[in-house]
């Protein structure tokens, strides 16, 4: 199966990078390369781009769609979470652009043998690096019900998380639950007949969070923001788009973080904690699909850009 994915809100991510075209731009979540080789065609000789993908086939797609520009790109295999150590191992000690595209690509989706998705039977994986012992599978027949209750709840948002934590745990007692198809079927019996019949597919959800649980997405995400921005250039940015209400709440706090860290109380009259500012937000409303784009590509519907510019001397912003 080729790997296929169309990149969201291309144009938009594209012209809010500023590319220079002798900058050095890292692209965190490589996939297919749709925003990679648009960032390539900006690039001179002198430019560079460095591709991060965890996802054995996005690095062979990327690899070879990015062929045509040789010299200027550097593909690794790596969770973006280590972006700054692979930076350090290429003697790169600030870079020009990031740019991370976040959840799950089209290709994941439809590789029915990855087990992303819950529309075909195949085993339970969902695991982005094949690499990873853990999969999905450990995840539906080990956590307690409890944990199961909190992935679902907090990273599927269901409203039926409880219920679907139960039946998953009584399900488990009689046989573990190994394909996409048995996990199917214990949500569906989780859930009224009559919000499944108004509801989208009852799976969508719990589908979701597993696969977030299981992959550490919001943990990685948290973890990796400042560091990512204190890597740029000054005028550097960094350009995010989330999926997940829980990951644009993240990106959206980071980057107010960075533009505002002052923790003096609000009626200090003089900053006395001293903590300097690092740049500034572009987007104080995220950037959103256009009707055409999300009428073209339905997968956008939820996306969200937001971006982060590096300033060119510290500067402090009270509270």
């Amino acid at each position: 199966m080729e790997f296929v994915h169309k990149s969201v809100l291309l144009h938009e991510t594209i012209e809010n990078l500023n590319i220079k075209p002798d900058g050095v731009y890292v692209d965190g979540t490589l996939g297919g390369a749709g925003h990679s080789s648009e960032i390539c065609k900006h690039l001179s000789k002198d430019g560079h781009l460095i591709g991060i993908d965890q996802d054995e086939d996005a690095i062979a797609a990327s690899s070879k769609r990015l062929s045509e520009f040789e010299n200027r790109v550097t593909i690794i295999r790596d969770n973006y979470c280590n972006m700054i150590s692979q930076l350090k191992d290429l003697n790169i000690c600030g870079v020009d652009g990031i740019i991370l595209d976040l959840g799950v690509s089209s290709y994941q989706l439809d590789a029915v043998s990855r087990g992303f998705t819950y529309r075909s039977d195949a085993p339970l994986d969902m695991r982005m690096d094949n690499r990873q012992e853990k999969t999905a599978a450990d995840i539906v027949n080990t956590y307690s019900e409890q944990e199961l209750f909190r992935v679902i709840r907090d990273y599927g948002e269901d409203p039926f998380a409880k219920n679907i934590a139960k039946h998953i745990v009584m399900q488990r007692s009689r046989a573990p639950i190994r394909t996409t198809e048995e996990l199917n079927a214990v949500i569906r019996a989780a859930i009224p007949a009559k919000v499944r019949k108004n509801g989208g597919h009852p799976s969508k959800r719990t589908f979701q969070a597993i696969r977030i649980e299981l992959n550490r997405e919001m943990e990685v995400l948290n973890d990796s923001l400042d560091g990512m921005i204190d890597y740029l250039n000054p005028g550097g940015r960094i350009c995010i788009i989330t999926f997940h209400s829980l990951e644009d709440r993240i990106v959206k706090n980071a980057f107010r973080r960075n533009e505002n860290p002052c923790t003096c109380p609000p009626d200090f009259p003089v900053c006395t904690c001293g903590k300097q500012s690092k740049g500034r937000v572009i987007t104080r409303k995220p950037i959103l699909p256009s009707e055409e784009e999300m009428a073209e590509n339905s997968r956008s519907k939820s996306a969200k850009l937001r971006v982060f510019e590096k300033t060119y001397r510290m500067i402090h912003i009270g509270s």
